[in-house]
């Protein structure tokens, strides 16, 4: 049996990986690879599976990570922020010969390691990158809806919301500094095109949106993830957008208007004589507020949803299909780790066996994907006063607007 290395593995995300794969029996060994050793011996105790062990690994550090993955035969990458790490895992993971999976969700670092994909096909290697939630079971949903349910496919729109994870770290802000601070793919009427956060492009696209289990009206922003830009390359499309935010709105408008500050820069200040970097003080005043803002608005327990909007053709009348990976119990970490391991778990399943440096839709069929996901994120569907509670929602809108639920 394989022997896997999950990086980051004490973070929100690699932390919920690392349990999901030490809770099947397809691997002889899932090492938790972090810098905090203190909280990787706890989740190893709480594991309370012999086969899981813990190293200590800097991810800023190609020989550092070298020797953690030594003797692993494949590594899940869950270090953010990505733009900052993913090229030198990457290539050390490559260096070493193992097959690899991640899920980054940098869309401009991402073009970058498609640099890779020569280098990994001529070692024979997969690497699967942008196995999360989205990216990742977006991909893999889009592709669904395009090769299966629909005939033509105009538009595939991706819309996300979550908040009230436990814990939040740096690398989550810096994150979403970042995606409000660079240029944003939009593939538009068959073209890719690039706008603005805070530039009158940007806050154009910016809408409400219906998450099931979540909320209604909820508010929504460009996001810079990698979809604009591969599901193009794979499908036929004239439309692929992307648009999130994070709960409590007020969190997210935090977040946001310290960007729109230039508190997330990191050149350093004078302030009486002292430097002070924009960024870090930005970083740690978001967190230090989180808490207050989470008791404020009532946000007592994780909530998340990302939905696939397909819109096209089925026998040459209008069709849409619309779905919804919701729950009131798992936000972030279960939404993005879960994916990640099942794409780790497929590739130790031979399921994948395409080379070179992949992103989902490329290289995973919808199906094995989609047979595997209600179980193992465990989303409850059942219903509260009619609403649903949670699960994976698939609605079917025809021609004249009716709204039909699907099993899938």
């Amino acid at each position: 049996m394989p022997k896997v290395i999950v990086l980051g593995g004490c973070g929100a995300v690699g932390s919920v990986a690392a349990r999901t794969l030490a809770a099947q029996d397809m691997f002889s060994e899932v090492t938790i690879g972090d810098r905090n050793m203190e909280r990787a011996r706890q989740i190893i105790a709480e594991t309370k599976e012999g086969r899981v062990r813990a190293v200590e690994v800097d991810a800023e550090s190609p020989e550092s990570i070298r020797e953690a993955v030594k003797g692993h035969d494949m590594v899940l990458n869950c270090v953010g922020p990505f733009y900052k790490s993913v090229k030198t895992i990457l290539g050390t993971v490559l260096d070493m010969g193992l097959s690899y999976v991640d899920v980054c969700d940098d869309v401009d670092v991402t073009l970058e390691i498609f640099d890779f994909d020569s280098k990994a096909r001529e070692k024979g290697i997969t690497a699967l990158i942008g196995m999360g939630s989205s990216p990742g079971a977006t991909n893999l949903l889009a592709r669904l809806a395009h090769d299966t349910l629909l005939d033509e496919t105009d538009s595939i729109d991706i819309f996300h919301t979550h908040g009230g994870e436990a814990i939040e770290g740096e690398g989550v802000i810096g994150h979403r500094f970042h995606c409000m601070s660079i240029d944003i793919p939009m593939y538009l009427e068959g073209e890719l095109k690039y706008v603005k956060f805070f530039g009158e492009d940007g806050i154009a696209l910016r809408q409400t949106f219906d998450f099931p289990a979540v909320g209604k009206n909820i508010p929504i922003f460009p996001y810079p993830h990698p979809e604009q830009v591969t599901l193009p390359k794979y499908l036929k499309l004239r439309q692929v957008t992307n648009k999130g935010s994070v709960l409590p709105i007020e969190y997210y408008n935090l977040t946001k208007d310290l960007c729109a500050l230039g508190l997330s820069s990191t050149e350093p200040l004078d302030v009486r004589g002292q430097p002070v970097v924009p960024y870090d003080f930005a970083v740690s005043y978001i967190l230090k507020r989180r808490e207050e803002i989470l008791k404020s608005t009532g946000t007592s327990s994780p909530r998340g949803c990302c939905s696939v909007v397909a819109k096209g053709r089925k026998d040459g009348k209008y069709q849409e299909y619309r779905f919804h990976m919701a729950s009131r119990s798992q936000a972030l970490g279960e939404g993005t780790g879960i994916p990640a391991a099942m794409g780790v778990m497929l590739m130790a399943m031979g399921k994948i066996t395409k080379k070179g440096v992949l992103p989902p839709e490329a290289c995973v069929e919808p199906m094995d994907f989609v047979s595997l996901i209600s179980k193992a994120m465990k989303l409850d569907a059942r219903k509260e006063g009619g609403e649903s509670f949670g699960g994976v929602i698939v609605e079917r809108i025809d021609e004249t607007g009716r709204v039909e639920k699907l099993d899938i």
